[in-house]
């Protein structure tokens, strides 16, 4: 493609050299660069793509598009001045691919909860009634039913667009995306063309990376201000700060509920270990998911699928047939009737809300026994809120090691030791090996007792000091009671 055709709805600040070019690709990683690729040096949070023009151009690099030209340039090289390198890596990208979002209903999905299920469910629901349908979430990428490996919650610009692409060109109508405050942030979604956005809600998280709560709700706001007016911005009113994520939207403004006035209301009537009754927009619906915040997530599907011309009744059908996503609330029993839990919770809120989830269900004639950790190199703040949120629902508590990544897991377990208060600590007990940990609480229980193994959820692997280890919480417990697959 031409480098002027890609350039056509691109703000350039300059230009030096011909841009009557034949781009070959684009990339961002100098390593992967190939001959008359455009280049695009990004400030990075961690590494300034700048440093590496002249590696570009020796790999193959006809184009360079940065934010500050180098003084000495090769005459055969083109150099494109933009204000905002990481923008235009997602605008670029969309052009050379064709603007995919143009032709298709692309849905993003924002909060620091429930995002996956929401997407995943969309996704599934959609397949259900027929249509050809595109996923990007944190555990997989889909194109209908074939699925890849997520490695990032919102993958680079080049990497969505290209996905976008391929999804248009297997028939995909629609596209159902998590957004991450940190994609937000880093304009990783910069190029798309939104039908939609959701927000579910937001709890103190990523504080590592945006240092204050005001700035992480900056981020998750900015992505529905940037909506066009043909979308629509559907957003849960039951968190304080949900309508501020419409303050300033061109949207069309919805709103869903499970305790207020709102556009979509849902309201739980029954819950039990296998699902609950919801009475959903006023139908009762039977369902094979537990817990308010799961009442939450399904009512967003809903809204959503609504609100891209579906038969309310059709998606009401298709929802009572839908499961819990992968590590998401994921039951087990064992053959003495001892109950397990494996959940994804990994912020105090969503840990919260499992452990609320089981409150509603257990009858208190048996104990909830809580294996919890967190991850290294990562907001520091919600460690010891971790440990009492753990505390004020279990009767005992183990904390354990999570991903520790490249801290010491000894010190992590520390600072959630410190939120443990004076009169819990006879419940509480501290250890750092996670599969022991799984152990303890299986030999603890007694039938009927009900163990949340919490934090990692679908994740297949523990990271250690820069290495992944393979390590699944569901695996491990299926040992502990003995069960086979």
């Amino acid at each position: 493609m031409k480098l002027e055709h890609l350039l056509e709805n691109i703000e350039v600040a300059g230009k030096i050299g011909s841009v009557d070019r034949e781009i070959k690709g684009i990339e961002f990683d100098s390593r992967k660069v190939e001959q008359d690729f455009a280049f695009v040096a990004q400030r990075g949070v961690h590494v300034d793509g700048h440093k590496f023009i002249n590696k570009a151009i020796e790999m193959g690099a006809s184009v360079v598009v940065c934010e500050e030209i180098p003084a000495e340039i090769p005459a055969e090289i083109t150099f494109v001045e933009v204000a905002d390198s990481n923008q235009v890596l997602g605008e670029l990208a969309s052009a050379f691919y064709d603007f995919p979002s143009k032709k298709m209903k692309v849905v993003g999905v924002t909060g620091t909860n429930g995002k996956t299920s929401i997407a995943t469910l969309l996704h599934k629901l959609f397949l259900l009634q027929g249509y050809n349908v595109g996923l990007i979430s944190t555990i997989s990428y889909k194109i209908n039913e074939h699925e890849e490996t997520a490695s990032h919650t919102t993958p680079n610009a080049l990497k969505i667009q290209k996905l976008l692409a391929e999804m248009v060109s297997e028939g995909c109508g629609f596209c159902f995306m998590e957004v991450s405050s940190h994609a937000i942030h880093q304009k990783r979604i910069a190029g798309i063309e939104f039908a939609g956005g959701i927000f579910t809600n937001i709890t103190h998280d990523h504080l590592d990376y945006h240092k204050t709560f005001a700035e992480y709700i900056k981020a998750k706001k900015s992505f529905f201000d940037e909506l066009s007016g043909d979308a629509f911005a559907i957003t849960n009113i039951d968190d304080k700060n949900g309508l501020v994520m419409l303050q300033n939207t061109k949207a069309t403004k919805l709103t869903y509920s499970n305790r207020a006035m709102a556009d979509y209301r849902c309201k739980v009537i029954e819950s039990h270990f296998d699902g609950m009754l919801l009475n959903l927009d006023s139908q009762e619906i039977w369902t094979r998911f537990v817990g308010l915040f799961n009442a939450s997530n399904l009512l967003a599907v809903y809204a959503t699928a609504v609100e891209l011309g579906q038969d309310k009744d059709e998606v009401l059908a298709v929802i009572s047939n839908l499961h819990p996503v992968q590590g998401r609330f994921e039951t087990i029993r064992s053959l003495d009737g001892k109950y397990a839990v494996v959940d994804y919770a990994h912020t105090p809120d969503a840990l919260k809300n499992v452990l609320a989830a089981i409150t509603e269900i257990r009858t208190r004639n048996e104990q909830v026994i809580t294996v919890v950790g967190a991850g290294g190199d990562r907001d520091k703040i919600k460690r010891p809120e971790m440990a009492r949120e753990a505390l004020l629902a279990s009767d005992k508590v183990i904390l354990t090691s999570d991903n520790p990544r490249t801290e010491n897991p000894v010190e992590i377990l520390k600072d959630m030791e410190a939120g443990v208060e004076p009169k819990y600590k006879n419940k509480v007990v501290t250890i750092e090996s996670r599969r022991d940990a799984i152990k303890t609480a299986a030999m603890l229980a007694q039938p009927g007792d009900i163990i949340l193994i919490a934090g990692k959820g679908h994740e297949n692997y523990q990271e250690i000091n820069g290495v992944k280890h393979h390590f699944d919480d569901l695996e491990e417990i299926k040992n502990c009671f003995g069960i086979e697959d």
